[in-house]
């Protein structure tokens, strides 16, 4: 029924305003008494064997909600209704922003891709946190982290920082993004030398504590082999507990839309099927040579139950979707669970 009925009617809108009216009705829905249950009932798929123990942290399954669709941190309780392992909220900031200019955010239905250049909208980090202690979390989240786009770079850290403070008794991990491309200057951060002085910034911070959070590297899928050697070498360095691979891509490949039409929408972030391949690549590239021994979480072009058992086999402890949730539907992270389940058990 979604793909069929709920889906080309809900294309026939700009997707960010269907991602508003999504989140709207998702609020008023759960305010419906009974309606958490029913949706549990009808999406979950619980089974022992699919929880997963990474980090020190007890993942109940595999499936995540991937950064950039919960921006504010106040419908993790929702996905979770749908089957999702843990929820990885933000990308976040110190100060509100309001994001780039609209339109911003692009669907390439033929090729079940988005193209966004959002550009960090988010309300802030202490909406963050006044929505994380109105509510409760009933599921694993995570907190993923940037830098305002006014920052300067060589004032970067001051930001990573403030998010980590303001966050660290609320989220179970913190998620360093460095790779977004729709923020100028941010991929510079992925130079070997700038990335060693944020992550041991944060390392002291999380060291200082009674108790510590895990801290993960979120890495771009367009870095060369000498470039993931350089990822490796800093999270071997730093003593930090995995890596995200992979966020969007700046590339056009694997396309089937005209050239001229992916020129009218300019720069972004490309997600969906066509970064798949690239992503697991990327995943089995970092597997390879450390030996598996930094915990990876695949992400990118996770659109079927196949998809997800392909980044698991090149190496992914977990994997999270988002562009596959909106174009599957969701029902995606049930579907995912049981095919795991098939190959795993």
């Amino acid at each position: 029924m979604y793909k069929s009925v709920i889906r080309p009617l809900l294309f026939l809108f700009p997707p960010e305003t269907v991602h508003h009216w999504v989140v709207s009705g998702l609020h008023m829905a759960f305010r419906i008494p009974g309606v958490k249950k029913l949706i549990r009932k009808i999406y979950r798929f619980e089974h022992p064997a699919l929880e997963t123990e990474l980090f020190g942290l007890k993942f109940p399954n595999k499936v995540g909600m991937a950064a950039g669709f919960d921006k504010q941190a106040n419908i993790y309780n929702h996905l979770a209704a749908f089957g999702f392992g843990h929820i990885e909220i933000g990308t976040v900031n110190p100060l509100p922003q309001p994001g780039n200019p609209r339109p911003r955010l692009f669907r390439l239905k033929k090729d079940q891709a988005l193209i966004n250049r959002m550009g960090f909208n988010n309300p802030g980090v202490e909406a963050f946190v006044r929505n994380l202690k109105k509510a409760r979390p009933e599921v694993i989240i995570g907190g993923n982290i940037g830098k305002n786009t006014l920052t300067p770079n060589e004032k970067a850290i001051d930001d990573y920082l403030i998010c980590f403070e303001k966050l660290f008794d609320l989220v179970d991990y913190f998620v360093i993004n460095v790779s977004c491309p729709n923020i100028e200057g941010l991929s510079k951060l992925q130079d070997k030398d700038e990335l060693v002085k944020i992550i041991e910034k944060i390392s002291e911070a999380n060291k200082a504590k009674p108790s510590q959070r895990p801290v993960l590297l979120k890495i771009a899928p367009d870095l060369n082999d000498g470039q993931l050697d350089d990822v490796l070498f800093v999270v071997t360095h730093t003593g930090i507990d995995g890596i995200i691979a992979t966020n969007t891509t700046t590339t056009r490949d694997n396309l089937t839309i005209g050239k001229n039409d992916v020129e009218k929408i300019g720069k972004g972030g490309l997600s969906g099927k066509p970064l798949r391949e690239k992503s697991t690549e990327t995943i089995r590239y970092l597997v390879q040579k450390s030996g598996g021994k930094i915990p990876i979480i695949g992400v990118g072009g996770i659109m079927t139950p196949e998809d997800a058992m392909e980044k698991i086999k090149a190496g992914a402890s977990l994997i999270q979707v988002y562009t596959g949730f909106i174009y599957d539907g969701p029902s995606l992270p049930k579907k995912i669970n049981k095919e795991l389940l098939k190959n795993l058990s």
